[in-house]
């Protein structure tokens, strides 16, 4: 008895559903989970043929078994599970799993069957399947796109080899022109230059103010013009990479002296150029000539930029850390939304006017400054003046 009640708490608590019938597929018992799963009470389906639940299953009778399925005559039937249809009690189907034994008890043959609702595991089965069909067509979709990238950036590839190529050919001949430019109107202007200057020179017994005059615009003009092809000619070596520096010791407060003499001569009506050198440490370990260039380049903007009665500060400073040199003017200043452009090739500020130039002078400076491993920086107010300081680190 313990054993029969044991067995039947078993089939009754199954998690799979489990029918049994007689050879003629007559249901004789249903277990709570198949009821579920068909939607029928314990009631409606004992006592009805099997094919009310599987309308698909042809239910073995004894001929069935016996020629199909018994592999001997002594062991017992257990049919292979195999996937089938159920039909709900509201006409619904749903895949499932069934596995049949053959059970003797008292003296005659049940068959039991067993149910496993595949019903989750088609679903996550045909999800997967469209996952991966989803996936496959992705795949696809970003090897086209990626395709038609590499393809792009083939094209993109040969258009910008194309068009280097071009600027290489285009870079080359402005520096051919430059360099040739830079060199062969050089010598013409020096000749008009001199000549310039001779004629001053002998106009003077005459005493004539005209003369005096137009020899000066003369003088100036050619001094403007061999600037700019002075700016070009830098600008032109240090775009070839010609601009080599030459680290040497010089003595800074000689170098300081030299520039202040030569400036003041070019300096304008009343302006005066004052000359400070600070510490008693004169010795510095530079490219001279370079940092000469970049002095008269700002020395120069600060002439230009400045009234004729004005003062320009330049100092020096050696200390234990840096070498401090600023050059410092009373001119127009700069505005401040032109500042952060001030470096740039060809930029001038647009308050410059009519005042010549070409916007390259502190480009070559910055860049100079750099070859030596300083740094530049300044500071102006619009009418009041402008500063600009140049450093170099001593460790």
């Amino acid at each position: 008895m313990e054993k029969a009640a044991l067995l039947n708490a078993i089939v009754y608590n199954a998690i799979d559903g489990i029918i049994t019938t007689d050879d003629f597929g007559t249901v004789e018992s249903i277990n709570p989970t198949a009821c579920v799963l068909f939607g029928y009470s314990e009631q409606e389906v004992l006592g009805n043929n099997i094919a009310l639940l599987i309308p698909s299953l042809d239910w073995p009778s004894r001929d069935y078994f016996s020629s199909r399925y018994k592999t001997t005559v002594d062991s017992p039937f257990i049919e292979k599970a195999r996937e089938l249809k159920g039909r709900t009690k509201e006409g619904y189907q749903f895949p499932f799993k069934l596995g049949v034994s053959e059970v003797h008890y008292a003296g005659r043959k049940i068959y039991a069957g067993f149910i496993h609702d595949l019903s989750q595991q088609k679903a996550d089965e045909e999800r997967l399947k469209n996952y991966a069909s989803h996936l496959e067509e992705l795949v696809e979709l970003r090897t086209k796109t990626l395709n038609d990238t590499i393809k792009a950036l083939e094209k993109s590839k040969e258009k910008v080899s194309a068009t280097l190529e071009k600027e290489k050919t285009l870079s080359k001949l402005k520096n051919r022109f430059l360099s040739m430019a830079s060199h062969e109107f050089r010598t013409p202007l020096s000749t008009a230059q001199l000549s310039a200057s001779l004629i001053e020179k002998y106009a003077e017994p005459l005493e004539n103010a005209n003369i005096t005059k137009h020899a000066g615009k003369i003088i100036n003009a050619v001094t403007n013009l061999t600037t700019v092809l002075n700016d070009f000619l830098y600008i032109e070596q240090l775009e070839i990479g010609r601009v080599k520096t030459n680290i040497t010791y010089f003595d800074l407060k000689k170098l300081g002296e030299e520039i202040t003499e030569e400036m003041q001569l070019l300096a304008k009506g009343q302006q005066q150029i004052h000359f400070t050198h600070n510490g008693t440490q004169k010795l510095m370990h530079l490219d001279a000539n370079l940092l000469k260039n970049s002095i008269i380049n700002l020395i120069t903007n600060a002439i230009k930029y400045s009234n004729d009665t004005s003062r320009i500060e330049f100092t020096t400073e050696i200390n234990d850390t840096n070498c401090i040199i600023t050059v410092k003017d009373e001119g127009i200043g700069i505005p401040q939304e032109d500042q952060n452009h001030l470096f740039e090739p060809f930029f001038r500020a647009h308050n410059t006017g009519n005042i010549p130039g070409t916007g390259l002078g502190l480009n070559i400076v910055a860049r100079y400054i750099a070859l030596m491993n300083g740094c530049i920086s300044y500071s102006s107010i619009v009418n009041e003046g402008t500063q600009f300081t140049l450093t170099f680190s001593m460790k």
